[in-house]
């Protein structure tokens, strides 16, 4: 009797401290002026096919999913609220949408969680040790790009390197430099040198 109190009061105590801390995070000026709700900050990366995905909702198992490609489509099949039409969302904007098809029909305070698991990837040709598709990663330059492709061959040039950018329905090469940003679904080609 007396361990079930002392339990109800430490949990009262918890519950307490963090309505305290979530509603002071909430009305800090730096959280409130990058638009950020409780204390989760969104990525602008945009969801695209080939992109992989865990999506968690707190307390149900049977609504979480792991691992999920996106279909070609653009695509996600999820419990309850079918086929989700998700390209070109970021992983705010999908929390969102899945949050707001559960609540009131199925949960009354859903949270869900999504996370990136796998990137789709991007593509190196040309003149480096190891040409082919590579997981993109947040950040990426086309520095970094050749040198996950195993580094730049001895005749790479460093003038001549092109990208076409995925959303490009022209798919026209754009020249780039060493700190250009690659994205995912991305073609860069760097050419040979010739001296």
């Amino acid at each position: 009797m007396k361990l079930r109190y002392l339990l109800s009061c430490a949990m009262y105590f918890l519950m307490t401290t963090l309505a305290l801390a979530q509603s002071a995070l909430v009305s800090d000026p730096v959280v409130r002026q990058s638009g950020l709700s409780s204390n989760t900050a969104y990525s602008s990366y945009r969801l695209g096919a080939g992109d992989v995905v865990n999506i968690r909702v707190f307390g149900e198992e049977d609504l979480s999913k792991e691992k999920i490609r996106l279909t070609d489509a653009g695509t996600v099949p999820y419990p309850v609220l079918g086929e989700l039409r998700v390209l070109g969302m970021t992983v705010g904007d999908l929390e969102r949408l899945i949050t707001d098809g559960l609540k009131g029909r199925y949960l009354v305070n859903p949270r869900v969680s999504v996370q990136i698991d796998e990137y789709r990837p991007f593509y190196v040709n040309g003149m480096v040790e190891k040409p082919g598709g590579y997981p993109y990663q947040p950040g990426l330059t086309v520095r970094k790009a050749a040198s996950v492709a195993g580094g730049f061959k001895e005749r790479a040039s460093s003038s001549k390197m092109y990208v076409i950018r995925e959303g490009d329905p022209s798919h026209r090469p754009v020249k780039v430099d060493l700190n250009t940003e690659i994205g995912p679904g991305d073609i860069l080609t760097i050419e040979e040198s010739f001296f």
